[in-house]
């Protein structure tokens, strides 16, 4: 087990090394960059990425600029350096765990990450844990009554509700009880007086504005966990230690508790680190711009956009090393759920 974990941890310097090398390199080639930006605001054009991503890879806009101010403009967002010199530093300070400096918002994107995590966060826990909640005891249910109609119309309706695009789902509630009934608001984590509340009104406020969002996520992240449980208990319920335990006399409720339930969720409980880390940090971007909640989905398309390269490439890195880590821990679970599993 020792060495299968040194193993996996060495194996995760030249994943996260190709991971940054071919963003860098894309990078390198993408038109409409700060300093592109930055020449074009001297120039009294427009301020955003679009349009000087428009005019091309060169730097149109340095005509009539004095070439010692494009110099001065390079060296300040670190274009004056060689490309493979800046990416050996970049490596350098990302093994110190220093993510750099954003171009555009003058703070450290550690910084920026910590202020947007809480909108991930409280996402990612409501999602996870709603979805769980709602999918095994589903599955469950489903796999005792295989083929009634209770596994037909619940099967339809997991399936509708997973063909329905979170943002789709979003923009329907939106309109419904946001708009139409006004139950809910339409944006943000709290009320802008959530301060002056007390905690019994704090709580109710947060989850009134919370309701909404989560649902729309929920609704196609419990849909797979529901169908893959179902499949494992119907699984295990044909295997002949099954059969040997009605045979002895226990009832089906002791049967499927004590013998089934433990092996059919292997393939669940092994799956709870990356579905735990990935309700935070995927499939949240569309719901963030939706119901204008400022988390780290939004922070990475906003910083793909102003070519905020030192916040792009931050959280690449950070989200990279956190998904390795993660499907080493799922990996492991194997082992702990289930010790005959040997990775040798």
């Amino acid at each position: 087990m020792a060495s299968y974990i040194l193993k996996r941890l060495l194996l995760m310097i030249p994943t996260l090394f190709g991971v940054l090398l071919l963003t860098f390199v894309v990078i390198q080639f993408v038109p409409g960059g700060p300093v592109e930006q930055m020449v074009s605001q001297l120039q009294g054009r427009d301020t955003g990425g679009e349009r000087a991503a428009a005019s091309g890879s060169g730097y149109r806009g340095r005509q009539g600029l004095d070439p010692q101010r494009i110099e001065e403009i390079k060296a300040l967002y670190g274009f004056d350096k060689p490309p493979l010199t800046r990416f050996v530093d970049m490596l350098k300070a990302y093994a110190r765990f220093d993510l750099g400096q954003s171009f555009y918002q003058r703070k450290a994107v550690w910084q920026l990450v910590k202020e947007k995590l809480p909108v991930s966060i409280s996402l990612g826990l409501w999602t996870f844990f709603i979805s769980y909640l709602i999918a095994v005891p589903l599955g469950v249910a489903k796999a005792v009554r295989a083929g009634s109609r209770f596994d037909f119309v619940t099967t339809l309706i997991v399936l509708v509700g997973y063909a329905i695009p979170g943002f789709v789902l979003g923009v329907a509630l939106l309109v419904v009880f946001g708009g139409q009934l006004q139950w809910f608001p339409l944006r943000g984590l709290t009320s802008p007086h959530w301060d002056t509340l007390s905690w019994g009104a704090k709580l109710a406020d947060y989850l009134w504005h919370i309701t909404l969002p989560v649902t729309a996520m929920v609704l196609g992240s419990f849909a797979v966990t529901a169908m893959l449980t179902k499949n494992s208990f119907l699984e295990e319920i044909r295997k002949q230690y099954v059969l040997t335990a009605r045979a002895k006399g226990l009832s089906e409720r002791q049967t499927l508790w004590k013998h089934v339930f433990r092996n059919a969720l292997i393939p669940i409980i092994t799956g709870f680190p990356a579905a735990f880390i990935g309700a935070f940090f995927a499939g949240s971007l569309l719901i963030e711009t939706l119901f204008s909640l400022d988390g780290l989905g939004l922070l990475s398309y906003e910083s793909v956009i102003r070519r905020d390269y030192p916040v792009v490439l931050g959280t690449l890195y950070l989200f990279t090393l956190i998904g390795l880590v993660t499907k080493l821990i799922s990996d492991l679970c194997y082992v702990w759920v289930d010790p005959r599993v040997k990775f040798d």
